[in-house]
């Protein structure tokens, strides 16, 4: 899906501060050329082939199907890829475009930490410096993929300012790249920010979808009737869906982090429901949780990935268009769709993706069984096992830690 100068619809564009505007033109100028040059392109493939493990399989879930008696359902398991998460397409694709820029150092912001763990791994692969910005809130909340960050040779700077979340990560990550725009690279990771990112995530993303494509054909002889996926900022989406933009029989759904409620601060629900409206901030336009001054306001879910303020600007186009139908799903919802995967399936998802089964379980039982659904599982859920030790209330879980902490502390 191509922007009009940078712009869908009335979202996207280039708001930046004039220190980034030659560095961004640099950015646009090497990503105009190398997107239509065959040997970068191969280049990009045969990394996502030999380093990522692609393609991903479309895994047919019996079990669920038959519990939820309604359509078939399937799953894309970008859970997968090396580094166990969908963040792997793109940073390939950004890592290799580095090298052909000339740039010897990447800046990157991750939420869930899946973003910065494939940031390091690429880093790491191409011999290029990392620098990783996290909210301090998420880094407890997943400290399993900043220990991994460290040993990968990334450093990793805690954010401590307003949320302690992925926003102010971002804001840390662009006045690092404001200091140095000349010989660091932004490696957003994902379809949000300045021109070119939002349509270059989701080009270097869309390998998702055109899998899907030709699996499904392959698989069960037709395109799937509906497709799920979490939204955050939104690149595992904007990945799998935009293969089907034209495909008016499959319905895209996006599935935005419900949280605690619908109350202010509670929620990272931008689209559905209507509960963001139009702004301007780090760097583009689109719907934003703001307050009555204009101000971005602070989010919520159980999984750190998708407690973003913004959302991709090709997403909210695409909602004010109607292609895509968005819809919430809360916290306990989440869980639940979480262990019914694990425990029907034997597959351990990311609560980050456990928001797009929680929507699909909501619809299926009233679909057709001649009907096909696909989910995409954008992640594994090894990173969230503290989180869940949490949610589920296991009891072994808190003197295991104990006992193993009064063994390190005697070693």
């Amino acid at each position: 899906m191509q922007s009009d100068k940078g712009f869908f619809g009335r979202f996207g564009g280039s708001y930046i501060p004039e220190i980034l505007h030659a560095s961004q033109q640099a950015l646009l100028d090497a990503w105009n050329q190398a997107r239509v040059d065959v040997d970068f392109l191969a280049d990009v493939d045969r990394e996502l082939q030999q380093y990522s493990g692609r393609p991903t399989p479309l895994t047919p879930c019996p079990n669920l199907t038959r519990e939820l008696g309604g359509a078939q359902v399937f799953l894309k398991r970008e859970d997968l890829n090396h580094s166990g998460a969908h963040k792997m397409n793109n940073v390939i694709g950004q890592g290799l475009l580095v090298k052909r820029m000339g740039k010897k150092r990447i800046i990157a912001e991750t939420g869930a930490g899946q973003h910065g763990v494939a940031s390091a791994l690429i880093a790491a692969r191409l011999g290029l410096e990392c620098t990783i910005y996290m909210g301090a809130r998420d880094i407890e909340r997943q400290y399993p993929n900043v220990f991994w960050m460290k040993q990968l040779g990334a450093t990793v700077v805690p954010v401590t300012s307003g949320g302690q979340t992925l926003r102010d990560a971002l804001d840390e990550a662009l006045r690092d790249w404001s200091a140095d725009p000349s010989g660091s690279h932004y490696l957003l990771g994902t379809a949000c920010g300045c021109a070119p990112y939002p349509e270059m995530v989701a080009e270097f993303q869309s390998v998702i979808g055109r899998e899907v494509r030709a699996q499904s054909l392959q698989q069960f002889g037709a395109l799937p009737d509906a497709i799920y996926a979490c939204v955050g900022g939104g690149s595992n989406a904007a990945g799998i869906m935009l293969p089907f933009i034209n495909d008016q029989s499959v319905e895209l759904v996006g599935v935005e982090a419900g949280g605690r409620g619908p109350a202010p601060g509670d929620h990272s629900i931008r689209l559905s429901d209507d509960l963001g409206s139009p702004g301007i901030a780090q760097g583009f336009a689109t719907m934003f949780l703001q307050d009555d001054q204009g101000q971005l306001m602070e989010t919520h879910s159980i999984a750190a990935g998708l407690d973003y303020v913004g959302v991709s600007p090709i997403l909210a186009h695409l909602n004010d268009t109607g292609r895509v139908r968005m819809t919430a799903a809360n916290d306990d919802e989440v869980m639940h769709a979480f262990l019914a995967l694990l425990r029907l399936e034997g597959i351990i998802p990311a609560l980050e993706s456990s928001h797009a089964v929680a929507g699909a379980l909501r619809d299926i039982p009233a679909m057709s069984p001649d009907k096909k659904v696909v989910i995409n599982i954008s992640g594994r859920g090894d990173k969230d096992i503290f989180n869940v030790a949490s949610a589920v209330k296991d009891a072994e879980f808190g003197p295991f830690l104990q006992r193993y902490l009064a063994r390190e502390l005697q070693a």
